[in-house]
């Protein structure tokens, strides 16, 4: 599998796209590619599909985490914190509300996560809290997403850098 699979669907829409580019974090994650299996679920998470459905398999937040949690010693995972971060900051297009509160999801999900890598210190602006960014996804998010998301953030204990 390579990203040549992603792109025999229309660019982030629809559950064919969203089921491919899950499928292909999960391929990338087995292949010990974790910077690249986020990026996979970054366009998993950004896809429409539809407005105000729910999705055919669970938003990767979970996923996410897990990644953040157990990337082997070694590997190359960046810095998905700033990343998201950025993304969040700015995201443009369609759907912009949506995706910009799933920007700040995955955000928290790898600050939690990860909490030793930092954020942009230039950013002006402060990250918004967790509660506001459940009213985010609560309003235009699936149904049932930010206590989903909730349930993700509030696991477990961050692992350090390795």
């Amino acid at each position: 599998m390579d990203y040549r699979d992603l792109r025999a669907h229309p660019r982030g829409a629809g559950t064919a796209y969203y089921t491919t580019a899950l499928t292909y974090a999960q391929h990338l994650w087995t292949r010990g590619l974790p910077a690249r299996a986020i990026l996979a679920l970054a366009r998993a998470l950004y896809t429409d599909l539809g407005p105000r459905a729910r999705p055919p398999l669970p938003l990767p937040y979970a996923a996410l985490r897990w990644i953040c949690a157990n990337h082997p010693p070694g590997s190359f995972l960046g810095n998905p914190r700033l990343s998201f971060q950025h993304q969040a900051r700015r995201m443009r297009g369609p759907r912009l509300e949506c995706r910009r509160a799933r920007a700040w999801a995955a955000w928290k999900v790898c600050a939690t996560s990860l909490p030793l890598l930092p954020d942009d210190w230039q950013d002006p602006l402060p990250p918004p809290d967790t509660a506001g960014i459940a009213a985010s996804l609560r309003r235009h998010g699936h149904p049932g997403e930010a206590d989903d998301w909730l349930a993700v953030v509030s696991r477990g204990r961050p692992r350090p850098l390795t």
